[in-house]
């Protein structure tokens, strides 16, 4: 039996997920089942801080609908183009078993969609359950086209936590009163830092802290004394994020889709493309007072950046008469704290707290012996200014960012075809340096030259290799934290700490025990972080940093995990409707 999208089946899931009954509405047998949804690619006027603007939407939605499945499920999106722009879609942590042509990153694993054209993205959903999110994975239309992505257990398989009252999907973005793509283009031309967003947004609403926007609140309406299950994700384009609930602790169980031995904190870090479900325990007798949740970014680096607070109400709903929390002067308003914007230890500390539930039903299955080393630097440089222009970058140049010094140029094919048809040449080598090519003090006193290389280079890894990366913060331009995303594959973070890497002091120290398993991490700013995974997917794998515009600058590379030898360790040929370039 599969479910159709229609705007009214839509309606009774969006009261499903809400209502955390789930049961009636997701299928009835372990196997899994066929879901298909359609996703319409098309313009919309939308209207927060008092300006309205036409941007890109699915379905007319901003944020985009929920995809809803369970663990074992088969999944069908076609996505059509009804707008001028090139399009693509990412389903962000699903691990693309063997259906690297549903990823969805543009010119790596497919070309894009063109205007009036459609893509049936097709993968099943395998060992996995939890919190993830879809969008755009081209330019920057991930501004606005983006959406929940919500696996649940198999029937009859229960949370390893206390069972919410209800599950409530929380999604944190930014909003752009221009056209981001516009913003993300004038900064090329220019070699600038792009302008800020206005805004950030909880499920599309900035709230009471900006201007014009009382009524662009999000509220979270709860009863006392009962548990509620918050799906935090960060798809703000440019910026790691703080959250907090005014007078109210959070229980982290789970990361990434993943879940972890569950820890207390008052205050959350979620980088872009991370996500974190917490449990909300609310009080029991709570008194006249309006609780505000609020979130502001994390940030370190010597740019401009969006420096506001967005906030949303958690409103008790109790019998006993209470008064809107917006118009009643009785009310006491509570604010939450959140640290100073450059909290780095207090990053740190909270990063360090993620463990794996690491027992029978979910190991961690850590590799202990290590077949492929690399060592990447990551962070900003700088290339040259064109002839006959005036750049705006460090020194008359024009911003960049690289990884081991190479900036990531994207082919005008799709890699993934290049290599699965053989037809590689001048679109690609397999060249990526395993490690700097010139080693400097990478957190000290930069190097004189800051230029960086430009190539379309990748990795190339036998079938099962284990892998173990470090990624070390190359503070050229200063010291910054970066998301880094890898697209097909979950990996352990096995260490992290602050200063350059030492390769003899460092790897002693690694948990291979209980490390959070992820699919997004961030390199500390100034510090290092090593993950381990195994290459036991085939195909070509993007990644990147989740900071859109250090991807458009060109902090990206590109891992080919060869086939193997069984016909399950095989790639697939593609599907006939793959998008043409």
């Amino acid at each position: 039996m599969a479910f159709v999208y229609s705007p009214r089946l839509a309606l009774l899931a969006a009261f499903l997920l809400s209502a955390s009954c789930f049961s009636a509405f997701l299928g009835t047998t372990s196997a899994g089942i066929t879901r298909r949804y359609e996703f319409i690619i098309k313009k919309q006027n939308v209207t927060r801080l008092c300006h309205t603007k036409s941007m890109v939407t699915v379905n007319g939605k901003f944020p985009g609908p929920r995809i809803i499945a369970r663990e074992g499920d088969r999944v069908l999106v076609k996505v059509v183009n009804l707008v001028s722009n090139n399009i693509s879609i990412h389903w962000h942590g699903i691990r693309q078993l063997r259906s690297g042509w549903a990823d969805g990153p543009a010119y790596v694993t497919q070309c894009p969609i063109q205007t009036n054209q459609s893509y049936v993205y097709n993968f099943t959903i395998t060992g996995q359950r939890g919190t993830l999110f879809w969008h755009a994975h081209i330019s920057w239309l991930r501004a606005t086209v983006y959406g929940p992505l919500i696996i649940l257990p198999k029937r009859n398989v229960p949370y390893p936590f206390p069972k919410p009252h209800k599950e409530v999907p929380m999604i944190f973005g930014e909003w752009f009163n221009a056209d981001p793509e516009a913003v993300i283009s004038q900064a090329l031309q220019t070699g600038a830092g792009p302008n800020v967003s206005e805004a950030y947004t909880i499920n599309g609403l900035p709230g009471p802290l900006y201007n014009c926007s009382a009524s662009d609140t999000f509220k979270l309406k709860v009863k006392p004394g009962k548990t509620y299950l918050l799906r935090l994700i960060n798809a703000a384009l440019n910026d790691e994020l703080f959250f907090s609930i005014a007078n109210h602790s959070l229980t982290v169980v789970e990361a990434d889709a993943l879940y972890v031995k569950p820890f207390p904190t008052d205050i959350l870090l979620i980088a872009p493309g991370q996500t974190t479900n917490v449990l909300l325990k609310t009080k029991a007798d709570p008194p006249m007072t309006t609780y505000l949740m609020a979130a502001r970014p994390y940030f370190t680096g010597q740019g401009t950046f969006d420096n506001t607070t967005m906030a949303g109400i958690l409103e008790y709903v109790t019998a006993r008469p209470r008064h809107s929390a917006m118009n009643s002067k009785n009310l006491t308003l509570l604010l939450p704290f959140l640290p100073p914007i450059n909290a780095t230890n207090v990053v740190a500390n909270f990063s360090q707290k993620f463990r794996s539930l690491a027992n029978a039903q979910y190991p961690a299955n850590v590799p202990q012996t290590v077949e492929k080393r690399f060592f990447f630097t990551v962070g900003l440089g700088t290339s040259p200014c064109p002839k006959n222009q005036t750049c705006q970058g460090p020194n008359g140049t024009k911003f960049a960012a690289s990884v081991n010094n190479v900036s990531f140029a994207l082919p005008s094919t799709a890699l993934l075809q290049s290599y699965f048809f053989r037809k590689s040449n001048g679109v690609f080598t397999n060249d990526f340096p395993t490690t700097p090519l010139i080693p400097f003090n990478y957190t000290g006193t930069p190097p004189n030259n800051t230029m960086v290389i430009n190539g379309t280079k990748v990795v190339v890894l036998p079938f099962n290799t284990s892998v173990e990366l470090v990624m070390q913060d190359a503070s050229i331009l200063g010291a910054e934290s970066h998301p880094l995303h890898l697209h097909g594959f979950n990996f352990f973070v096995v260490g992290q700490g602050f200063g350059n890497f030492d390769p003899n002091k460092d790897p002693p120290k690694f948990n291979l025990v209980d490390p959070v398993e992820r699919n997004t991490v961030a390199v500390p700013s100034g510090g290092w972080v090593a993950i381990r995974f195994l290459a036991d997917n085939p195909g070509v794998w993007f990644m990147h940093c989740h900071f859109e515009v250090h991807i458009s600058w060109g902090l990206r590379m590109a891992w080919i995990v060869l086939d193997g030898s069984l016909p399950s360790q095989k790639l697939p040929p593609p599907p006939s409707d793959l998008p043409k370039c």
